[in-house]
């Protein structure tokens, strides 16, 4: 059941956590190591589901990721049809995580951490989009796949903003959040 629920700031110690036992199971396969999602945006209403983004210089062999993140309980999702990212997922139980490894520089790899750091930037967009997310999980309760695909026009209508910003503000990623 998609859930909305409003801003916890524990979600971030909770990230801060993952972080360094990915870190730490990772060492320098993981170029960087970012929270991303809703639930890195402070103030953001979001599904409670801690995404994190590992960048590393290449998805294969997937190898060098994919044991030391199956040793920490994730479960590689071999049958993601995005081909740009490598995706884990929480053991049954465990609380939910969902890991997206991305090659670094990659138009995929950027993405969320623009989106990220511009509603960090622009509150203002938050609460328009905690509504829709709120009208489509009504909408789509049981059907997270109508539920994603339902925002895509807000997606890109934000990140053509955020393109804008970033222009305007030479927006780099800042360091690696683990």
């Amino acid at each position: 059941m998609i859930r909305i629920e409003a801003y916890d700031a524990a979600w971030s110690d909770h990230f801060a956590e993952l972080g360094g036992r990915l870190r730490e199971a990772l060492g320098s396969v993981a170029l960087r190591i970012d929270h991303i999602g809703s639930t890195a945006v402070p103030g953001l209403a979001a599904k409670p589901v801690i995404d994190i983004q590992i960048s590393v210089t290449a998805l294969e062999p997937v190898d060098p990721f994919r044991i030391p993140l199956e040793g920490l309980g994730y479960v590689y999702r071999a049958d993601n049809p995005e081909r740009t990212k490598r995706y884990f997922r929480e053991r049954p139980g465990d609380p939910r995580t969902h890991i997206h490894v991305r090659k670094l520089g990659s138009f995929s790899q950027q993405f969320p951490l623009l989106l990220r750091d511009y509603l960090r930037a622009h509150p203002a967009e938050l609460a328009p989009y905690e509504r829709l997310k709120r009208e489509l999980a009504a909408q789509h309760p049981h059907d997270g796949a109508a539920y994603t695909e339902a925002k895509l026009p807000w997606f890109w209508q934000t990140i053509r903003r955020a393109d804008t910003w970033s222009q305007q503000t030479a927006w780099e990623p800042g360091p690696s959040d683990a």
